[in-house]
């Protein structure tokens, strides 16, 4: 798999020329005021992605031209590091970095560090250990809480994996979280995809904090086309309620925050992230995206293992954004 990637290598000598070009500050020399100008440019006015939208579409890249059939890229989560967004990628059983440029045009399936020297291939890319069920922390009441945002292909896959659980065990629903990613900034809610996925997140946390008993009627129906109005109907839920929670400086952005500030102690990355027992857990070393691979982890993180945990889920990976079907 390795060796498939590595043939879509781009020069090192091309990440060099690319440093010079990725900053958001453009120097002009003005002669007739005899002084040098400083013009800042913004991130939008260049053109440039946030790490989500640029690993989205790197991801989306890989999977269409790069891997043989049958394999399949997933994204673990994305930040941004010397000027360039790195990229953490998991195919099959393997997880490793690449980087893309802000603008999302060039991704670089391996970077070499310029002032180190070269190591061991096998110290320089140890193998990450994959978790088993013993080394999960446990307690008596576990808490899976996973890290989203509405409109994210991956955290709508998620979000899906969880109802699949919830319809099929109603009784681990206690035990899952749906946590929400982003930021509170001068009173208003923002998110990595937006204004109007901004606003959905919110509108979640209110129905989780106020409507509890109809969350996952909603998240049921939102998963497959994202038709909001239809679905607050179909989830019966109380409009007026609802409204009052949206509104500014109201309770919703409380709730919100609560969210937020939880992201900030996990130092949470990505949608989705999923935090067991406030330790972070990757859904992956227990067979990926699917409805059995999430119910089992959450199931290890009893001491006493519930008999429902016995019930076999589906082990298909569910399927991204919006979508009629898991």
């Amino acid at each position: 798999m390795n060796q498939k990637i590595k043939k879509i290598l781009i020069p090192v000598i091309i990440i060099i020329a690319l440093i010079f070009i990725a900053g958001a500050i453009v120097y002009q020399k003005q002669k007739r005021a005899g002084k040098h100008v400083v013009i800042r440019v913004s991130e939008k006015e260049l053109g440039f992605l946030s790490p989500q939208e640029a690993a989205e579409k790197a991801i989306k890249y890989i999977n269409e031209n790069v891997l043989e059939k049958g394999a399949t890229a997933s994204l673990i989560d994305a930040s941004e590091e010397y000027g360039f967004y790195k990229i953490h990628i998991k195919i099959g059983e393997s997880e490793f970095n690449s980087y893309a440029t802000r603008d999302g045009k060039f991704l670089f399936p391996e970077v070499y560090n310029l002032e180190e020297k070269p190591k061991a291939a096998a110290e320089a890319q140890p193998e990450q250990k994959k978790l088993t069920c013993e080394d999960l922390k446990k307690t008596e009441n576990p808490s899976l809480e996973a890290f989203v945002v509405s409109k994210c292909p991956y955290g709508l896959q998620m979000q899906r994996i969880l109802n699949e659980i919830v319809k099929n065990i109603p009784s681990l629903a206690n035990n899952i979280r749906v946590e929400y990613i982003g930021s509170i900034d001068n009173g208003k809610i923002t998110s990595m995809h937006g204004d109007e996925e901004a606003q959905e997140n919110l509108r979640q946390i209110c129905l989780r904090q106020e409507q509890s008993d109809k969350y996952w009627k909603y998240i049921d129906c939102h998963i497959k086309k994202g038709d909001v109005e239809n679905c607050l109907i179909e989830a019966g839920i109380d409009k007026n309620k609802l409204d009052s929670c949206l509104k500014e400086d109201s309770k919703g952005l409380k709730y919100a925050k609560e969210d937020f500030d939880l992201e900030k102690k996990y130092n949470i990355t990505g949608s989705p992230t999923l935090i067991l027992n406030e330790e972070r857990v990757s859904e992956f070393d227990f067979g990926g995206r699917t409805a059995e691979a999430v119910k089992t982890l959450l199931c290890c993180g009893f001491q006493t293992t519930p008999s429902a945990c016995s019930q076999k889920l589906t082990e298909n990976q569910a399927a991204t954004g919006f979508s009629e079907t898991y």
